[in-house]
């Protein structure tokens, strides 16, 4: 026998005020319980499937997916912790859509102000560029191109230093100088006849980790005369450089080393490499003001400092 505090299908939605097909769909997933059946089959709902259905309409306001609802709603007791982690991860998807939109809107900004004859180069250069972005390319130019066999801990520090994240709002500058990066990291192949920007140092001996590590304090040193707008000049920043470039090679730092490494580098200048902090550059410094130091602008300035003191010395 069924109570007559039951409801059927249809006045379960008009309760709810919904259509007899969303309470069905949720039924047939099993998302509603039901109290039970007619004589002719036909379903009876009580108030906790009211209650279910007005939560259910609540998640899905959210734009909460149906099975994350499901897992929500068999939680039971814990469904406290369940819907926690589901917002968590609305919201990720949400702050994805959102940094999308603004890559958009600042591409579309790009392509409306350029000159008419440039527009067409400009989408094919945004349009290769995923929306929105990634910095997997860069990474994978880096891992390429640095010494192999690095320390995994100064491996993760040189790439987090050298590799840009796209701006949580960009502007269109900005998103151009991303496009550049991606397109000038793409054409990068290296093989045999094709020089590795970071590895053309002379093998015998060479530690690599070493220098690397000694770079790394050398150019967080320099970074703080970058920001105060100072000249490149001697001092403890030119010394630390100096020096990962000695200990490396198992060499003593003397003037003699430090003239030999000034040519070296003059050797060794890579045009994609400088193009890559040009770009970098572009895209961490804000709009106004000075420039944010990169990794590629601190080994200029130390390389401009160490050229200055080998030729004061050579007077």
């Amino acid at each position: 026998m069924v109570s007559d505090d039951l409801w059927s299908i249809g006045e379960l939605a008009g309760q709810a005020g919904v259509t007899v097909k969303t309470v069905r769909f949720y039924s047939d997933r099993g998302l509603l319980p039901e109290a039970a059946r007619s004589y002719g089959g036909h379903r009876r709902y009580g108030p906790p499937a009211l209650d279910r259905l007005r939560l259910i309409r609540s998640l899905r306001s959210l734009d909460l997916p149906v099975p994350e609802i499901g897992r929500i709603l068999a939680a039971g007791e814990s469904s406290a912790g369940a819907l926690e982690d589901a917002v968590a991860g609305q919201l990720r998807e949400v702050g994805s859509q959102l940094a999308a939109l603004r890559w958009r809107e600042a591409a579309l900004q790009l392509v409306r102000d350029a000159a008419p004859e440039e527009r067409p180069g400009l989408l094919r250069l945004v349009g290769a560029v995923p929306t929105p972005p990634g910095s997997d390319a860069l990474a994978r130019f880096w891992r390429r191109a640095l010494p192999v066999r690095l320390p995994a801990p100064l491996l993760s520090a040189i790439l987090e230093a050298a590799v840009p994240q796209p701006p949580a709002d960009p502007t269109p500058a900005q998103v151009l100088a991303f496009a550049r990066l991606h397109v000038l990291v793409g054409g990068v192949r290296f093989g045999k006849e094709e020089c590795r920007p970071a590895s053309r140092m002379p093998d015998d001996g060479f530690r690599p980790a070493v220098l690397y590590a000694g770079l790394g304090e050398a150019y967080a040193l320099a970074s703080d005369d970058l920001r105060g707008q100072r000249p490149p000049q001697e001092g403890g920043s030119l010394d630390c450089f100096v020096a990962a470039h000695a200990q490396a090679r198992g060499a003593r730092d003397t003037p003699a080393f430090r003239r030999g490494l000034a040519g070296m580098l003059a050797q060794t200048a890579d045009p994609v490499v400088e193009r890559y902090w040009d770009l970098t550059g572009e895209l961490v410094s804000p709009p106004s003001g000075p420039a944010e130091p990169t990794l590629g602008s601190a080994h200029t300035w130390l390389y401009a400092a160490l050229k200055t003191q080998v030729r004061a010395a050579a007077r």
